[in-house]
């Protein structure tokens, strides 16, 4: 009875290792065919793509663009038949910015037919005037009124006033806000095409911004892969 018992056991340790072979083998196996698949499909684009964004938008305030600017804004003030005025001189630097983490999974498509993705920014917002104060010049006229009124402080905060608003101006015209997105395009694009190129995959990447329409439409990343799939949270 005892050497049956024993018996018994030893098949059962047999069958349970012989079990365990298999399982081991199996994996071993399942892993060479996910490694040759992935050796002849290469890495998926929509994958490293959605990489790439989450790291755009972890760096929360991209500027890429600054320039300095300078304001001449004279103010007048008359008072009891007398004037009196100041000019102000005031340069300052204005920084050109994107808010990433307003970049979301549906600003970004993948067209597979002909390798390009495309990404479509937030508008380029202008943080500033920094004023640059040890640079300020000031130039009056009407000492009489201003030496016995509150004429002068009435002039600064006017001026004051005035020079931060024609400093962002001029940091809205036509040329520096190109500039401005054209330096964001730029970097843009090279934080996306650089992993795409190091994962050995042949893309393009085109950057916009809301008030410029690609020339052609694009699908959409299937929704059914969301980065949450990707990184393990959601945004």
């Amino acid at each position: 009875m005892e050497d049956r018992r024993v018996r018994n056991w030893g098949c059962a340790k047999f069958v349970a290792l012989l079990l365990a072979l298999v399982l081991t083998v199996g994996a071993g196996f399942w892993f060479l065919g996910q490694s040759v698949k992935q050796q002849f499909t290469g890495p998926d684009p929509v994958t490293v793509a959605q990489a790439s964004l989450q790291g755009l938008r972890e760096q929360n305030r991209l500027s890429t663009f600054a320039a300095r600017y300078v304001a001449v804004v004279t103010s007048k003030q008359s008072r009891l038949g007398m004037s009196a005025q100041k000019t102000l001189i005031m340069p300052g630097m204005v920084r050109y910015e994107i808010d990433m983490a307003k970049l979301q999974q549906k600003n970004v498509s993948w067209d597979a037919n002909t390798g390009q993705l495309t990404v479509t920014l937030p508008p380029v917002e202008i943080v500033g005037p920094e004023v640059d104060l040890n640079a300020m010049r000031e130039y009056d006229g009407g000492g009489m009124l201003m030496r016995f009124t509150d004429i002068e402080d009435r002039l600064d905060a006017a001026n004051r006033k005035a020079g931060q608003a024609e400093l962002v101006r001029q940091a809205r015209e036509a040329t520096p806000m190109k500039l401005a997105k054209d330096a964001t395009r730029r970097a843009v694009e090279r934080s996306f095409l650089m992993p795409l190129k190091a994962a050995g995959i042949d893309a393009s990447v085109r950057v916009y911004f809301p008030d410029e329409r690609p020339g052609s439409s694009r699908e959409v990343w299937d929704a059914s892969r969301s980065a949450a799939d990707v990184f393990g949270n959601r945004w």
